[in-house]
């Protein structure tokens, strides 16, 4: 049901883009539907389409206004070593923030000149300024985007290993009995190492993917 406050706001393809993009972010892209979406604003469902056609348009409103206002980091450390890390950070905070552009994703390419601007053409330009040549500057651009967008879909269904889960100590220990107690003529390995197996969704294991894969950028790209 929606509250007061946004039955009060006038109705704009923002507004309308900022709740879509609230429901997918804290239930799931499932639940919207066009019924759901003109509860929460307090319209009539047919109002809505007098801004989307659809709601794939609506999907597309939300990667488009997601992406748009990606923050790119301040640029305080230059080195491309710096860039790199910072970008893919500020990647993984943008799909942990908004899990439901994971999904987007995958399904979806934007096109709008506000996603572009933001997720795309800052981006690249911040690779650029930091020293890497033309098609390298692209290469690692798409490095660093697959690489978050793969971690945050492994990370999203195993929240033992999100640091700021509020039950992320019982769920590890949990984990971790799961692969303790599993048979071990079978399962040797996973047994032993059942500790560090509760450690594959968490940013430590981030931070060390993200290591090798600067380790090698650089490599690759002679800075």
């Amino acid at each position: 049901m929606a509250g007061p406050r946004s039955r009060t706001r006038a109705l704009t393809a923002e507004r309308i883009i900022e709740v879509a993009t609230r429901i997918c972010d804290e239930e799931d892209i499932e639940v919207l539907t066009i019924r759901r979406l003109a509860s929460d604003l307090g319209v009539g469902a047919m109002t809505l389409y007098s801004y989307f056609r659809s709601k794939e348009e609506i999907l597309d409103g939300i990667a488009d206004h997601v992406m748009g206002n990606f923050r790119l980091p301040t640029a305080e450390e230059t080195s491309p070593e710096a860039v790199v890390r910072a970008l893919a950070l500020a990647f993984l905070d943008m799909m942990r923030e908004h899990p439901s552009i994971v999904r987007l994703f995958a399904t979806r390419v934007s096109t709008a000149p506000q996603s572009m601007r933001g997720a795309f053409e800052a981006v690249i330009g911040r690779l650029r300024e930091a020293g890497f040549a033309d098609r390298d500057a692209v290469r690692v651009y798409g490095l660093i985007v697959q690489y978050s967008l793969g971690f945050a879909s492994y990370q999203a269904p195993r929240p033992w290993g999100k640091a700021d889960h509020p039950e992320a100590e019982e769920l590890r220990r949990r984990r971790r009995h799961f692969y303790g107690t599993l048979p071990r003529a079978d399962f040797p390995n996973m047994v032993e190492l059942a500790e560090d197996m509760t450690t594959l969704p968490s940013d430590e294991q981030f931070l060390f993917g993200l290591d090798c894969l600067i380790e090698g950028v650089l490599r690759q790209t002679g800075d």
